[in-house]
């Protein structure tokens, strides 16, 4: 077995199975209320299709969100004044500061983590990600792998997005 399996084998069972509390909850909120919020945050309005899109779900389900959150009074529905069949979606007041404490609480959980790894091992484990994250996005199971050309320009993009 090369080290890349041996790798393959400790990431999954360090990620997959012995997932930490923060994950789980990351996960459990990634097609519920937390992830809506903050999508609204980032993105500003949009329409329930295209939030569904974001949260790969059903827009049934998101429907079913989006009333949730209705009732707590953090977002509103309107109806486009050019087609009234398109519903944008926005956060109230109430929805943006909740939308700042999830995101304050994650700073926190996340600074933590980091003080007790120390700057130098924070930075590397940071830019490892980004590279690891780069290399995922460009391949996909079952896919072709990319070719030099294509790793090449992604991470070049990458160089580019942060000067």
């Amino acid at each position: 077995m090369g080290f890349e399996e041996e790798l393959f084998h400790e990431l999954a069972t360090n990620t997959w199975d012995k997932r930490s509390r923060m994950q789980q909850e990351m996960v459990k909120g990634a097609k519920g209320e937390p992830f809506a919020v903050q999508e609204l945050y980032r993105k500003g309005p949009l329409t329930p299709s295209q939030l569904a899109s974001s949260m790969k779900t059903t827009t049934g389900r998101v429907s079913a969100l989006l009333s949730a959150l209705e009732k707590k009074g953090q977002i509103t529905r309107e109806s486009d004044p050019d087609d009234r069949r398109v519903v944008h979606v926005n956060l109230t007041e109430a929805g943006r500061e909740r939308a700042e404490r999830q995101r304050e609480s994650m700073r926190e959980a996340i600074c933590w983590i980091f003080s007790q790894m120390g700057e130098r091992r924070a930075r590397e484990f940071v830019e490892l990600t980004e590279e690891f994250t780069t290399y995922m996005s460009l391949c996909m199971p079952g896919k072709p792998r990319p070719t030099a050309d294509e790793v090449k320009a992604a991470f070049s993009g990458n160089a580019q997005e942060d000067a």
